[in-house]
């Protein structure tokens, strides 16, 4: 009786000590990924219909500019969506000073005659963003809202510390495009080994068409 009560208390030690090691494991993991996470910001769209003139503009610091960088999109889409895919305009620009006033008309990028003088090395292309596979599945994870994220840039190197935006709006046909209910944008950082979190999923979308507004 002896050895077995022994024998029981040794594996539940054992079982104890792996579920430990396991949970500090897994509780690392998590906080190295966080670690890498130098920007993370959903908007929500009004009404959840996203008008064709509305632009999300997102304001972020880079701090280091020697190593590099992986910029995603965020979006997330209900049933309601109609298409199987989405074609978005994204643009990055820089402001020239790194403290910025925070006044939107430093943020709109290029979108007036001109552009604005505020800033400078703007870049512009087209994705398309595929929701939904070939049988009207869609690809995102969740049940009633789907998210997913796609790649934007890859190893990006930021050409100096400062302040930086993003903006996004939709290229769809639409003037008011119903389903898509928050836009996001994830910035992390390249460390070896690191996979970002729009590797872990499936890449659906492509660059097409830079600097058109409107899907072919």
């Amino acid at each position: 009786m002896g050895q077995t009560t022994t024998l029981r208390m040794t594996m539940s030690l054992r079982h104890s000590i792996s579920r430990f090691c396991v949970s500090i494991l897994l509780v690392a993991m998590f906080l190295s990924c966080d670690k890498n996470i130098v920007f993370s910001e959903f908007q929500p769209v009004q009404d959840k219909i996203w008008d064709k003139q509305a632009e999300f503009v997102f304001r972020f610091e880079i701090k280091d500019a020697s190593i590099p960088y992986n910029i995603s999109l965020q979006l997330r889409n209900s049933r309601l969506y109609p298409y199987q895919n989405l074609y978005v305009i994204f643009e990055d620009s820089r402001l020239r000073g790194n403290d910025g006033d925070g006044e939107d008309s430093s943020l709109r990028g290029n979108d007036r005659d001109g552009g604005d003088s505020s800033l400078r090395g703007n870049d512009r292309d087209t994705i398309e963003c595929i929701l939904a596979d070939s049988t009207g599945k869609w690809t995102g994870n969740g049940i009633t809202l789907f998210q997913n994220v796609f790649m934007l840039k890859t190893n990006y190197h930021f050409p100096d510390t400062g302040t930086y935006t993003i903006s996004i709006r939709h290229a769809m046909v639409d003037e008011s495009l119903k389903g898509i209910e928050d836009v996001g944008i994830l910035i992390e950082r390249v460390q070896p080994s690191f996979r970002p979190e729009s590797m872990r999923r499936k890449i659906n979308n492509r660059i097409v068409n830079p600097n058109r507004e409107e899907p072919p």
